[in-house]
């Protein structure tokens, strides 16, 4: 109760530090922080699923993208020789003030929302919830892991808009305009030598969380997250992907996922099931063959996301 205690505490202070901080990197890395300590509060509850998505893209590929678009911002060094306008004396309402009635707003939906949260965790449960069955159906879900079976199953079309609004993220992102120019630096050699460690133990990590999802936490997002985090460090590591090809492999890459999962669903409707009714005995292999379409997508568009806008077509 301690050690629970603690982690409510920090959560709540890092999350409004990150919020509330005046230097923008320092609400990053806080952010960071706030991410990892999210994901271990995830593996408290009994759910290393959201636990692992959590420090993998919560935390550490959305912390990346953050500090990418912090590192791209104009210094303030550059405005010191723009010209400022003389301070004036002005003593408004200090109620009127917009940042004044921006705190109070915020405030009081704040209280809102922890009274809300300790209502339910105090009022007694009249719901007995799915757990049960969920059970009952696991064995004819295709997965012997009850949150694969949900995500990719009883409620696969969840999931299946998930990826589509990650392949939309992308497609704006791209539509942008071309990734920015950044000049070639000759990477550490620790960098290097991290990249010769890391690399293939993510590769194996991969492989391992995709496999693994069946039967304990892991899956697509997971593996897909970790194997993205190895082409960030690719990236780091040489300041753009050099691709010798045409750009339309990693498009092809970027849109499997959501083509092999909308392709699934729509052809098991040809023997008169609903959509995404997987047929008897077929589950287990469709759900794999969807979940290694979603990892290599899943791991592209959040590479491509990192470099910041669309790679040049080198063919």
């Amino acid at each position: 109760m301690v050690f629970d205690g603690l982690l409510v505490i920090i959560t709540l202070w890092l999350a409004w530090a990150s919020l509330a901080s005046r230097d923008l990197f320092r609400g990053i890395v806080l952010f960071i922080a706030f991410g990892l300590v999210l994901a271990m509060i995830w593996v408290r509850l009994g759910a290393p699923d959201v636990g692992l998505a959590e420090a993998a893209i919560g935390a550490g590929l959305t912390g990346a993208l953050l500090l990418a678009t912090w590192g791209r911002l104009p210094r303030p060094e550059a405005a010191e020789d723009v010209e400022k306008p003389e301070p004036t004396m002005v003593y408004p309402d200090r109620l009127n003030e917009p940042g004044i009635m921006m705190r109070i707003v915020v405030g009081s939906a704040l209280v809102a929302v922890i009274a809300a949260i300790g209502w339910v965790l105090l009022a007694p449960a009249v719901a007995p919830g799915l757990t049960e069955t969920v059970g009952e159906e696991l064995a004819v879900s295709g997965a012997e892991n009850p949150v694969t079976a949900v995500l990719l199953n009883f409620r696969g079309y969840d999931t299946l808009l998930e990826i589509a609004v990650l392949t939309a993220a992308l497609v704006g992102v791209w539509a942008l305009g071309p990734a920015p120019k950044v000049a070639h630096a000759e990477p550490s050699p620790v960098l290097l030598g991290l990249n010769a460690t890391l690399l293939p133990l993510l590769v194996i990590i991969c492989a391992y969380l995709l496999w693994v999802g069946k039967a304990y936490p892991g899956g697509a997002f997971q593996a897909g997250a970790v194997l993205a985090a190895a082409g960030v460090l690719l990236i780091l590591s040489g300041g753009r992907p050099k691709i010798p090809m045409s750009l339309k492999p990693l498009r092809w890459a970027a849109v499997v996922g959501l083509a092999v999962f909308l392709g699934v669903a729509l052809a098991v409707m040809f023997g008169g099931r609903h959509f995404l009714e997987y047929p008897d005995g077929m589950a287990g292999g469709l759900i794999l063959f969807i979940e290694i379409a979603a990892t290599i997508s899943i791991a592209v568009i959040l590479a491509l996301m990192f470099v910041g806008g669309r790679p040049e077509d080198e063919s």
